[in-house]
């Protein structure tokens, strides 16, 4: 058998708070604990939002944690023209075509209220041909199968999604030629070896789509295992705030790399919050021990680091 790859691939638009870390952390749990290989991607593509300074933090940050990676880094800027072989064999295979039709037009088109994950159900307005409009470059669309999709997470269980019905034909390069983050993602995790993503449970819904790209190139899947999110106290996906959810933000008050990590490790059903390294945690670690629901962030847990 080949020997387990998983990899964390965080989009450098600031610095690492709690939540992305708890993500890094299981996955580097999971591969170190099956004795393979984990991968470092940065994805950048999105030129106006990535920053270097960014990229910096985030080796900074893994550092400090004490999550080591293997190999070079992958820098999804620089794969351009990977991205762009993907999508012409997409095209010969007529899984791809160029879309015009702006959001608004969608949105107006739309033949049902449903509103997907990315706005409205895409109606298929230039399946057959897009229509050339002065000024605007088209983007391309990947063109879905019918049916439904399914497949059994390793920590959310049995899903399915119908993507023709909840999201229809979506975008794998937008009109500028920057390639979508569901034709990157798949491209690079089969161009790395990757047999194994964790990651948080938003992108859950996004799998089914990366499933079909995967078999539309004739690529494997790897094992997909789905984080429930940390959340703020109002119910809300935990973010950036004032630096107090941030590992850059709580190693300036002089909290230590254990601490963050015990209290990551509670978060997730791992240990009792005591300060703990990373590498301590390897040993008894099983995805079987990992919480299912949501973990709700009190302020008062991230004071208490900091006193």
């Amino acid at each position: 058998m080949t020997s387990p790859v998983g990899r964390f691939a965080p989009s450098p638009t600031g610095r690492l708070h709690l939540g992305n870390l708890r993500s890094a952390l299981l996955g580097w749990l999971d591969i170190r604990a099956r004795g393979g290989r984990f991968l470092l991607r940065i994805e950048d593509l999105d030129p106006d939002r990535s920053k270097p300074e960014h990229v910096d933090g985030i080796f900074e940050d893994l550092e400090f944690l004490g999550l080591d990676w293997d190999g070079e880094v992958l820098h999804q800027s620089r794969r351009a023209d990977v991205y762009r072989d993907a999508l012409e064999h997409l095209r010969r295979q007529g899984r791809a075509y160029d879309c015009t039709c702006s959001r608004a037009e969608v949105a107006r088109a739309a033949s049902a209220p449903h509103v997907g994950e990315e706005g409205p159900v895409y109606p298929g307005t230039c399946r057959s041909g897009a229509s050339p409009k002065p000024g605007r470059q088209p983007s391309v669309r990947f063109r879905v199968a019918p049916g439904v999709v399914r497949f059994v997470d390793e920590l959310a269980g049995p899903f399915e999604q119908n993507v023709e019905h909840t999201i229809g034909d979506f975008l794998v390069q937008r009109s500028d030629g920057v390639a979508s983050y569901q034709l990157a993602v798949v491209v690079d995790d089969a161009a790395s070896g990757v047999t194994r993503v964790l990651r948080g449970d938003d992108l859950l819904s996004s799998t089914p789509r990366q499933l079909q790209v995967l078999e539309a190139l004739q690529l494997p899947a790897p094992a997909y295992a789905h984080v429930p999110l940390l959340l703020q106290a109002d119910g809300k996906r935990l973010a950036k705030r004032d630096g107090a959810t941030t590992a850059a933000g709580l190693r300036e008050r002089g909290v230590s790399a254990e601490a963050i990590i015990g209290l990551l490790a509670r978060w997730s059903g791992l240990g009792d919050g005591s300060p703990v390294r990373a590498r301590d945690l390897v040993r008894d670690f099983s995805l079987a021990r990992v919480r299912r629901e949501p973990t709700v962030v009190h302020d008062d847990e991230l004071l208490a680091l900091v006193r």
